[in-house]
């Protein structure tokens, strides 16, 4: 560390180091430095930062009080102008084709708990144009104004601890409406850049021991896609697998020891020809969608011919799809606030259990995901009760990825997966 801060603040950076940081929380910690009374008190020097010490066995005391680390409105305000001023996003209703890509992400987006999507598929076929899309559709919901964890006013899992503090004080806290966040993770993403880090300017400058939160903690109750997720390093795919386990992102570092919560929808893309996935990471996707160039040659001129409009007019072309925009927005909010009521029948779930029990599906996962994607599609079209068109629609999206694979078997798991459902569906 003292390498990078130079050798003029080496001292300082290890005071600050050596510093304890024992409150878990998502504060900061302010380190102040004062004398002990009943003793003469001296003035040194280290590396330009004038320290008050005194003589004895000790040289100083550490206090550590807490510093939110909040969002102030200039940068909420900053952070408007900038999402007013972004470039035009290719409309969701737009796409052609892919209704299976299209179905996986939309049932996220219903019930987060799904766990997310992982896209594979040919190269030039659409995906990260059809993520990026989705952000038009993503529902508004309640933070706490100015927390950068964007923490739930109502449910203590994904809330800061300092958020939680609060509360149990009795502090009203304002809330405010936010649309659903969607994080970009790049490939090239440093640890320190995912995670979070301490502020150094901060640490050098205000003698504070500031948290600087991460992408986890933008993303926590929101989406994070990782564009080619299997060409992610090593390192990064273990901070994700981690996170996406418990819901927490932890970071030892600096002296600093911090918890928040980190719960978001996964969504990767990637093409299979450029490497696989580690299964560990397959796992923690909900739901796999596979996509394959179209091949229907009225379909593929009308994808240029909609493609070439966006590029010429993006504005006029946003416009001509507003309608059906606002159409789905309103079909996905309404299909949220009703999925608490959807049922399924107990006879329903045990036969999806034997679907997963005879395809030798590992752990749990795929039950608990099937059906929940089920209850969100019932939701989608507006019912309350779900039916096995229902399951026979997303349970190959839900267990393909889950198969072991057999080098020596031609057939696509996801045809594995819906033989076995007629089998004992009937």
């Amino acid at each position: 560390m003292a390498s990078l801060l130079g050798t003029s603040s080496a001292a300082a950076a290890a005071i600050l180091a050596s510093t304890p940081f024992s409150a878990r929380s998502s504060k900061s910690a302010v380190l102040s430095l004062f004398p002990s009374s009943g003793h003469s008190q001296g003035r040194k020097f280290y590396g330009g930062i004038r320290l008050p010490v005194k003589k004895g066995r000790s040289q100083f005391h550490v206090a550590i009080s807490n510093v939110a680390t909040e969002i102030s409105p200039a940068q909420e305000q900053a952070q408007k102008l900038a999402e007013d001023n972004q470039r035009p996003v290719y409309p969701f209703p737009a796409i052609v084709g892919q209704d299976e890509m299209k179905l996986c992400l939309l049932l996220n987006v219903i019930d987060p708990k799904i766990g997310g999507v992982m896209i594979m598929g040919d190269r030039g076929t659409g995906k990260s144009t059809t993520v990026r899309s989705l952000v038009d559709l993503l529902p508004e919901i309640k933070v706490i104004s100015g927390d950068p964890f964007n923490s739930d006013p109502e449910d203590q899992e994904v809330m800061s601890a300092e958020v939680r503090d609060k509360l149990r004080k009795g502090e009203q806290l304002p809330v405010s409406l936010t649309k659903i966040n969607m994080v970009d993770l790049p490939l090239g993403a440093t640890e320190d850049r995912v995670c979070g880090t301490i502020d150094i300017e901060k640490a050098l400058t205000e003698g504070v021991k500031a948290f600087e939160p991460g992408l986890l903690a933008k993303a926590n109750r929101g989406i994070l896609y990782v564009d080619e997720v299997n060409l992610l390093d090593d390192h990064l795919v273990d901070v994700l697998l981690d996170s996406a386990a418990s819901g927490w992102n932890t970071v030892e570092r600096e002296g600093i020891s911090i918890s928040h919560p980190a719960r978001f929808i996964l969504i990767g893309s990637g093409n299979p020809e450029e490497g696989e996935l580690r299964p560990q990471l397959l796992d923690r996707f909900g739901m796999h969608a596979q996509v394959g160039t179209v091949r229907d040659a009225e379909l593929r001129v009308k994808i240029v011919e909609e493609r070439g409009r966006f590029d010429k007019n993006p504005k006029e072309f946003r416009e001509s799809y507003k309608g059906e925009q606002e159409k789905l927005q309103s079909q996905i909010t309404s299909a949220r606030s009703g999925l608490s009521s959807v049922t399924i029948d107990r006879d329903l779930r045990v036969k999806i259990s034997k679907v997963c029990a005879e395809l030798n599906v590992d752990g749990l996962r795929g039950d608990i995901v099937t059906n929940r994607a089920a209850k969100a599609l019932a939701a989608l079209k507006g019912r309350d009760k779900v039916t096995p068109e229902d399951i026979a629609t997303v349970i190959p999206n839900c267990l393909r990825h889950r198969l072991r694979k057999d080098p020596l078997e031609s057939i696509d798991s996801g045809l594995l997966v819906v033989e076995k459902f007629y089998e004992v569906f009937g």
